[in-house]
């Protein structure tokens, strides 16, 4: 039997800046961008601006994360996606650790609808923090907004 360390090994995640050859793998693990193209023109846009990060787990894409430099002058992580079969195995919580470490200000803010538990539980366990709400985004489905303080 595998002790939790020994998985840990075989399981690595790795994250880095995501490059223009890794936006089509990128696209096929989100469910979303297969039938909403503006998905990946806006993918396409982070990840020129190099303000995409890309989890990388057995050599395959395992999920992505976009950010924003302009949330009244704080970055945002905008996007979060992790393959179907990645999911509640470290990904989203490595590919937020990797958009704070490329943060350049001194808090980072995240939002999900209220209907997103699973959103809502990533952040609580990478140390976000409810900041607000945010009406009449989606009708019916108030934006939650996170922070995390970094310095």
């Amino acid at each position: 039997m595998q002790n939790k360390h020994d998985r840990h090994e075989t399981d690595q995640i790795i994250t880095r800046a995501a490059q223009a050859g890794d936006v089509q793998a990128m696209l096929a693990c989100d469910a979303y961008a297969q039938a909403h193209a503006s998905r990946g023109d806006a993918v396409r846009a982070a990840v020129g601006k190099g303000r995409c990060h890309v989890a990388i787990r057995a050599g395959q894409v395992a999920g992505y994360a976009l950010t924003h430099d302009d949330f009244f002058g704080h970055d945002f992580v905008s996007l979060v996606v992790v393959a179907p079969g990645q999911q509640r195995r470290g990904v989203g919580l490595r590919l937020l650790a990797a958009a704070e470490a490329a943060c350049r200000t001194e808090k980072l803010f995240t939002s999900t609808n209220q209907s997103n538990g699973g959103a809502q539980r990533l952040f609580a366990s990478a140390g976000f923090v409810r900041s607000g709400q945010i009406d009449h985004l989606d009708e019916g489905d108030p934006e939650l907004v996170y922070v995390k303080f970094l310095r």
